[in-house]
């Protein structure tokens, strides 16, 4: 009797700790199967995490191509001084509205409506914003290339008065500094300083009459401090030429 006591309390023990193993043996394949869980989760929202849309108010876009430099004739056709002209130009950045000083410029003026209404600015990029030891003076594009080097095929040459002053959201076109003063391709720039203090040599194109908050966005735009390239395309969509009686 004592013996089958003695038998039944070993089995009773042995039992026990088998059930001990096998509790042991379910919780690592629970806490393994949570880490797994735990992981998947992680790499769900890894690859969920979206890029950003939009920087400083500007909606991010492709970098268009760059276009081939243009070899275009020089136009003959003059807009008329009894109306007034607008250029409104559609970026990822806003619209900006430019009211062209065509009394003071007018074969600039012509020039650049010629070039917008044969959809040479259409998707053109803003390739320069220039603010000098971090202060804002100009934003400059139209070049069809995108470096600053580009141009339509052909220059026109208008001095400015001597009395020109490039005050802020004033509108004008970019030139080298070995061309002559009022010389002009497709490159302009609107002076985002309150005076660029620039010598009069200059072409004016006009003013920028809205949406000044865009013009603000471009020229708060992140840039490489080597080139003064904007960090994000900034891309002209579309160049369009009104104009209403006077």
């Amino acid at each position: 009797m004592r013996r089958a006591n003695v038998l039944i309390v070993i089995l009773l023990a042995t039992l026990a700790l088998a059930l001990i193993a096998c509790g042991g043996d379910d919780e690592e394949a629970t806490g393994a199967a949570t880490a797994t869980t735990g992981a998947t989760a992680t790499t769900a929202t890894t690859a969920t995490t979206q890029r950003p849309t939009s920087q400083g108010g500007c909606r991010i876009v492709p970098a268009p191509r760059p276009a081939a430099d243009s070899d275009r004739r020089r136009p003959r056709q003059r807009l008329s001084r009894e109306r007034v002209h607008t250029a409104t130009i559609r970026t990822n950045c806003g619209t900006i509205r430019i009211r062209l000083d065509v009394a003071r410029a007018p074969r600039t003026t012509s020039s650049f409506a010629a070039l917008a209404r044969s959809r040479f600015y259409d998707g053109l990029t803003f390739h320069r914003v220039a603010r000098p030891g971090g202060n804002d003076f100009v934003i400059q594009g139209g070049d069809p290339l995108g470096t600053g080097n580009g141009g339509p095929g052909y220059s026109v040459v208008e001095r400015p008065p001597r009395d020109t002053r490039y005050r802020r959201y004033v509108v004008a076109m970019a030139k080298t500094q070995t061309d002559p003063p009022g010389t002009s391709g497709s490159q302009f720039f609107i002076v985002t300083a309150a005076d660029a203090q620039l010598p009069p040599e200059y072409a004016i194109l006009g003013r920028v009459v809205g949406d000044k908050r865009a013009v603000r966005r471009i020229a708060a735009i992140a840039t490489d401090p080597a080139t003064e390239a904007p960090e994000i395309p900034i891309v002209m969509r579309s160049v369009r030429i009104s104009s209403r009686p006077r």
